[in-house]
């Protein structure tokens, strides 16, 4: 008997459909043999589910196993296989009801003991599995009526002779029937509910899933979580406890209503790290569709925590200065999200930008540009989301004290050359705003008076985020970030004041094409938290101030 049970293998962020595939042959010799290009924690499997089916007292009859994972060109990794692979084994040989498992997607890996544990990328199965449910309801495109098909049978209805009418309960999506659901780990059903759709049940041990199978005990189905605590916005930190710094503040505030790429440049304890710790708390909270390409990310990456649902905050990741390129990108032997992708939607920082490797830091720039990093090996090519704002920060030299007027630089001009020239000119193009972020002073520190609070900031950059929305809406910008081409052009037409004020300064700063497009885009988010329609020259002028190494090259 053949038996042909649904499960997936990622792709990225995404899941392809897997078939596995079970002949329990009764003639020959007993052997198990497993095709399909598994890689080693799925040819592992065998031990792990055949300890488990003895824990829970079921035994296989002596028998040839193969076992297919269909298609047979696709590697597939991972633990998750353990799962279908146990209720294919029971369907092939008989003790659970042939078809029980027809309709149903499974994802999980055994202990020895039975036990199920979860495993990283149960989202994207259970998007794969309502993506088939929903076009299994919407049933095949019509078909030309055979002849001899009478004009009032089609009208009506009737069908012809031999022809039944379908069964909805034997209606197919291929070869595998209506799907009924998801069945995965207890720890991953929060994870898998979070998708409208499609019915999603967790189970504590294999025994529970047999029981379920045969028609001998339940399972409760999954409850999908909700997004409260990302629409409170809570945070750890408020800028309110931020002492001075309002010009870093403004940069911040641009930056945040534009989604444009920041740098901080300021002695050690100026507060660069302080106020990037603070960013995510001006951002706008979560669109669900937005929580759900970040908990994809976080799923594959097997960073959720039992019995999570959403990510509901948007990430902050900061990476220590030694990530490899691998680390920072993403990718390996068996393929990971990067940092730049876990960041997706939130905020990428990277503090003491220049102690990075230069290698490492160089393939950001494909990301930064695209907001999708995408990794080609010999047998495959995987694409990973990277829409992330970049904020980094530096000294102005190795000693750190070069702009700082209480302390004494003690670097000559060859040192700090050297320093700079670990940024290449490509990867600061590609961030939007330089700031200098100065010591704060003895008065401001002692002052008892707040600054400028997170909640006053989220609403104006929430009201220019909206404004960028409405015009935006129906073409790929979701911010101003992302102008370019047509709509540059359309939405930062200049005046002759200001056409005649960039151009002086594109000449004596020595910009490029992209430093241009840079100073319009921040000129635009500048004028929309202004409440203005038009660039003015004070919109342009404080963008350019904006670009700090810009100015240095005059």
């Amino acid at each position: 008997m053949i038996a042909r049970v649904a499960c997936a293998a990622l792709q990225g962020v995404d899941a392809t459909r897997v078939d596995l595939e079970v002949d329990f042959a009764r003639q020959g010799m007993p052997a198990f043999t497993l095709v399909g290009l598994a890689e080693g924690a799925v040819r592992e499997a065998r031990e792990r589910v055949m300890a488990a089916l003895r824990a829970v007292g079921l035994r296989l009859p002596p028998a040839r196993i193969t076992v297919n994972l269909a298609p047979a060109d696709r590697r597939k990794g991972g633990s998750g296989y353990d799962l279908p692979l146990a209720v294919a084994l029971l369907e092939a040989a008989g003790i659970i009801p042939e078809g029980s498992t027809r309709g149903w997607f499974f994802a999980g890996e055994l202990s020895l003991a039975g036990e199920l544990k979860p495993v990283p990328g149960i989202l994207p199965v259970a998007i794969l599995a309502r993506d088939e449910a929903a076009r299994a309801a919407a049933g095949p495109p019509p078909k030309a009526h055979p002849e001899g098909v009478s004009s009032c049978a089609r009208q009506t209805g009737a069908q012809p002779a031999g022809v039944r009418p379908a069964d909805a309960r034997s209606a197919t999506t291929g070869h595998e029937g209506t799907i009924r659901g998801i069945i995965v780990p207890k720890a991953n059903a929060a994870e898998a509910a979070v998708v409208e759709g499609i019915a999603a049940y967790g189970a504590s041990t294999l025994g529970e899933v047999v029981a379920f199978l045969a028609g001998e005990g339940d399972l409760v189905q999954a409850v999908p979580p909700g997004m409260a605590q990302g629409a409170g916005g809570m945070h750890l930190y408020d800028f309110a406890e931020v002492k001075g710094q309002e010009h870093a503040k403004r940069a911040i505030e641009i930056a945040a209503a534009g989604a444009h790429n920041l740098l901080f440049i300021g002695p050690p304890g100026s507060g660069k790290t302080m106020l990037a710790q603070r960013i995510p708390s001006v951002l706008p909270p979560l669109t669900a569709a937005d929580a759900l390409e970040v908990t994809k990310v976080y799923s594959v990456a097997g960073l959720l925590d039992a019995g999570q649902g959403l990510v509901s905050q948007r990430p902050f990741r900061a990476p220590h200065h030694t990530v490899s390129e691998v680390g920072l990108a993403g990718g390996g032997a068996y393929p990971r999200p990067g940092e730049v992708s876990l960041a997706h939607r939130g905020v990428l920082f990277l503090d003491e930008l220049p102690e990075f490797r230069k290698t490492a830091l160089e393939v950001l720039r494909q990301p930064l540009e695209d907001g999708v990093v995408t990794i080609s090996r010999a047998m495959q090519t995987l694409t990973y989301p990277a829409d992330c704002m970049l904020v980094a920060a530096m000294n102005p030299c190795p000693c750190g004290y070069a702009t700082d007027a209480t302390h004494a630089c003690t670097c000559s001009t060859m040192q700090v050359q050297r320093y700079r020239a670990r940024l290449s000119g490509p990867l600061l193009d590609r961030i939007d705003l330089h700031v200098e972020v100065p010591a704060v002073p003895w008065e401001d520190l002692r002052s008892v008076k707040g600054g400028t609070s997170s909640a006053e900031m989220r609403k104006r950059i929430m009201a220019a985020r909206a404004v960028q929305a409405a015009r935006f809406a129906g073409t790929h910008c979701r911010t101003n970030a992302d102008l370019g081409g047509a709509l540059l052009e359309e939405h930062c037409r200049l005046g002759t004041p200001e056409h005649t004020f960039l151009g002086k300064a594109v000449h004596s700063l020595a910009l490029s094409a992209r430093a241009y497009t840079r100073i319009l885009r921040i000129a635009r988010t500048i004028a929309d938290l202004d409440g203005s329609e038009t660039l003015q020259v004070r919109h342009i002028a404080e963008a350019i101030n904006c670009r700090v190494l810009d100015r240095e090259r005059m």
